[in-house]
């Protein structure tokens, strides 16, 4: 598992995009949405294997965090980092940020071979270089994913 308890810093972002969304469907869907126009505008095409990636990801954690991370009347936030990291060269972070302090939903687990949901995590375990969980002061969680920049045409 590539899981890790803390994030490795991107010391000084090369890009960086940063909003708030209501933790509906909706809300989830325009992060996606959103997450993928910004990419466009750092020169990734939304065509390109890289860019759908990262949609994914950022579809995933986002709609996590609309489903098992919504506290009424808090949003969630979603950050967009590139940059150089510790631990990689040149590395993209995305991250969401949501009001609830459980790991529960975030912690992978194996789903019943018939159920309908429960694989997302899965997913981004598959696709990102790692991923993890850091718990918030005063409350929340931020689940963040890494993709290594080396593998796709930057910009």
């Amino acid at each position: 598992m590539k899981t890790e308890i803390a994030p490795t810093e991107i010391g000084s972002p090369v890009h960086e995009f940063a909003q708030l969304f209501s933790s509906t469907p909706r809300g989830a869907r325009l992060a996606r949405l959103m997450g993928t126009q910004q990419l466009a505008a750092w020169g990734w095409p939304y065509d390109d294997e890289f860019s759908r990636t990262c949609s994914l990801l950022i579809g995933e954690l986002a709609a996590n965090a609309a489903t098992h991370g919504r506290v009424p009347g808090r949003s969630f936030h979603l950050r967009l980092l590139t940059g150089p990291g510790l631990l990689l060269p040149a590395t993209l972070r995305v991250e969401v940020a949501d009001a609830q302090g459980e790991f529960g939903p975030a912690l992978p687990g194996s789903p019943a071979a018939d159920s309908e949901s429960g694989r997302g995590l899965l997913l981004v375990e598959a696709l990102a270089t790692r991923w993890g969980v850091d718990l918030r002061r005063p409350s929340g969680k931020t689940v963040w994913a890494d993709l290594d920049l080396a593998n796709s045409m930057t910009p």
